[in-house]
């Protein structure tokens, strides 16, 4: 055997030992025989989710040039994150964990493809790297397809619809579908949607199936050992949680090398802080692989542009983007742990055979290689307690050229270390606890940045929407700034008696809904709010309601969407009602670390629940067809209702002292109400009212030449 003649520089050598008080392995080193010759399973790359929730409502609605450099920190290659692969939702109109995308189709005879951002996330993504990977799947639907029934023809028609679209308007095509995010299977659907996919041209895009979280979800995969009918649609075997949930059973990976198909994680989750959320993510990426077979593996999600009251507005993403109206961003450290992959590997490139490995001191060592002699190396040392030694025996079609080497630590996060250069075909890495480090024969890598990010500032009071300024709301995605639809979709169209551009509910019926529905409701403004007041015009088709919401504080958990706070709701007969919502939520959250399951139990099990009148009054001359304007206004614990700025309400109501604003669509478990709105107004209370809030001079279109 050849003797080891080659470590880090003496330089990097200190630094470890000054960083441990005993920098002396004290477990036998890890030998690792690379051969460039030895082969391995295709890596299908490392990525993030946009969508499971309206995870960019916020983000299209940055100035210029934040907007372009939040994207580039995600999605440039070897700048920042520099993901791999990007799986988004096909929007469905229903909540779908933090809120909902307005979908393409809303009923059977409608057909856009403007509305929303999740064209513009995909094409701008694409932009930065023609080679990224993608991927979608629906959580929600419209309500008339299948008549209520997802599983149906209806969803496979729903879906090429939406590939037709993304390949006529925007020039993308997909890589993989799946048939539906976390609602169980349908063999008969997988063969319908293989078959309606072939017939429309769409051979190409692969399908993965069943993308399910619990201990079930790889059951399927004995069953399509005897129906050769599903082995053939479901081109990937995929599922939800591998990292720190139900595995992949041996089983299971057995066959899928048997019958050639790959396993992809199309969905995992590290719900962490600070340097434990970075290393956490490449300790998830290295085991996907190690321990379960998957050769992709996606995280949710990826930029969080949300309100903070909204679930999950922090602690999964990569970059916190929710202060659109000053341009300030942040970067958190786990965008540096996809960078430890994404800067280094790409999809097409293998998992060489023999480099992979847990640490015997704790960690974990993945081995790519690219189609060339090139080859990087990711590790990890999350549960180490003491350095430990890694020895590389190169043999084969490798380069020989130095190996860069970049660390993160808890201390400095993605900074590049002194390269090593391979003698006689062997290396040695003497590796710190909890640490991450990137070793590639690839150059090009950086931390990149931007200098003079702006300093946040709170949500501008006052703040009043006239919908007058989008000139063309097709260029906008139909949504305005600044409002987050929870449920279902309020979008830019003209006023019915055409003075103008207006707000309007558009979903006429419950859609085929991920989470539990309550009704059409979209928030905006901050939490910290107290005493102000909200109103609007509202027009009411007949059998319509519609109204204005105020202190909303929390709006569920992600699964469950219920608010908790005060809406004033008129209906076409007059009725006109003060109702406090104290937000009753389901009593298990699905998916999630045991923390995070904790923390929903608490809110949901310490709430109240249900809805309470605090008032009722029925209105004379009131009628549909008709403009009146709601208002709500909160001093200390007193809450007035005002209908054409006349007090028909007062009460005195201590549950709720602060939260944001919103607006509100009446309707049943069928039915919805599509009630129109305008001149949105938040103010301090009896303030003058303003001049009309336009946009920012950097605050562009997502839409500027829609179709070309």
């Amino acid at each position: 055997m050849l003797k080891i003649v080659l470590s880090l520089s003496f330089l990097s050598v200190c630094r470890i030992a000054l960083a441990q008080p005993n920098p002396s392995p004290t477990t036998p080193p890890l030998t690792l025989e690379l051969r460039g010759d030895a082969g391995g399973k295709r890596f299908d790359g490392i990525g993030v989710v946009n969508g499971g929730g309206a995870t960019s409502v916020l983000l299209k609605d940055y100035p210029e040039p934040q907007r372009q450099q939040i994207l580039d920190l995600l999605y440039k290659p070897k700048f920042g994150a520099s993901v791999s692969t990007l799986l988004v939702e096909i929007p469905g109109d229903g909540n779908s964990t933090q809120g909902s995308m307005p979908s393409h189709m809303h009923t059977r005879q409608d057909l856009n493809y403007s509305r929303g951002y999740t064209w513009w996330v995909l094409r701008e993504a694409k932009k930065r790297n023609p080679a990224l990977s993608l991927d979608a799947t629906a959580w929600s639907a419209p309500g008339w397809v299948g008549g209520g029934n997802f599983w149906s023809q209806d969803a496979a028609g729903y879906y090429v619809k939406w590939l037709q679209g993304l390949r006529t308007v925007y020039r993308l095509e997909l890589d993989a579908i799946g048939c539906r995010n976390e609602k169980g299977k349908s063999y008969d659907f997988a063969k319908q949607l293989r078959q309606t996919l072939n017939t429309n041209g769409f051979a190409g895009v692969k399908l993965h199936a069943f993308d399910n979280w619990d201990n079930t979800k790889f059951d399927f995969v004995r069953d399509m050992r005897t129906d050769e009918s599903l082995r053939q649609s479901i081109d990937i075997i995929s599922a939800h949680v591998l990292y720190d949930g139900s595995p992949a059973p041996p089983e299971v990976q057995a066959l899928a090398t048997e019958w050639g198909k790959p396993i992809w994680n199309t969905e995992d989750h590290v719900y962490k802080k600070g340097f434990d959320c970075l290393i956490s993510i490449v300790e998830c990426f290295n085991r996907n692989f190690i321990d379960h077979g998957a050769t992709k593996c996606v995280n949710w999600y990826d930029i969080g542009g949300v309100y903070p009251i909204e679930p999950y507005a922090e602690d999964p993403v990569a970059v916190v983007a929710r202060w659109p109206w000053s341009g300030h961003y942040q970067v958190r450290e786990a965008l540096w742990g996809y960078a430890h992959y994404g800067q280094f590997s790409a999809v097409g490139w293998q998992y060489l055979r023999g480099g992979s490995a847990a640490l015997p001191g704790g960690g974990s060592v993945v081995t790519l290689k690219s189609p060339g002699k090139d080859y990087s190396l990711i590790i990890e040392t999350k549960k180490a307690r003491a350095p430990q030694q890694l020895r590389l025996q190169l043999q084969g079609a490798l380069s020989t050229k130095e190996l860069c080497v970049w660390r993160s630590t808890e201390q400095e996060q993605f900074v590049q270390q002194a390269g090593i250069k391979p003698v006689n075909g062997i290396v040695t890495l003497t590796l710190e606890p909890n640490a991450v480090y990137s070793l590639s024969t690839t150059r090009g890598q950086q931390k990149g940045t931007f200098a003079a990010i702006p300093a946040p500032t709170a949500f501008p009071l006052p703040y009043y929407e006239t919908f007058e300024q989008y000139t063309n709301p097709q260029q906008w995605g139909y949504l305005p700034r600044y409002t987050a639809d929870i449920i279902d979709a309020f979008e830019l169209t003209d006023r019915p008696d055409k003075k103008g551009r207006c707000l309007r509910q558009v979903v006429p019926e419950s859609t085929i809904s991920w989470a539990p529905d309550w009704r059409p409701y979209s928030i905006l403004g901050e939490d910290s709010w107290q005493d102000y007041e909200v109103s609007a015009e509202l027009y009411l088709n007949p059998g319509d309601a519609g109204g204005v919401m105020g202190r909303v504080n929390h709006v569920g958990t992600g699964y469950g969407i219920i608010p908790k706070g005060y809406y004033l709701q008129l209906a076409d007969d007059g009725r006109c009602s003060l109702v406090v919502v104290r937000g009753k939520q389901e009593k298990k959250a699905l998916i999630g670390d045991a923390e995070q399951q904790a923390l929903i139990r608490a809110q949901n099990d310490a709430s109240e629940g249900g809805e309470k009148v605090l008032g009722t009054v029925q209105l004379s001359a009131i009628g549909p067809q008709q403009w009146h304007r709601l208002k709500l206004r909160f001093e200390g614990t007193t809450i007035t209702g005002l209908v054409d700025d006349k007090p028909v309400l007062q009460v005195v109501d201590t549950l709720y002292a602060h939260g944001m604003a919103g607006l509100l669509a009446g309707g049943d478990k069928k039915q919805l109400s599509t009630p129109y709105f305008d001149n949105l107004l938040l103010t301090g209370v009896r303030a003058p009212l303003p001049t009309p809030s336009l946009a920012a001079p950097r605050q562009l279109p997502m839409y500027p030449r829609v179709g070309k």
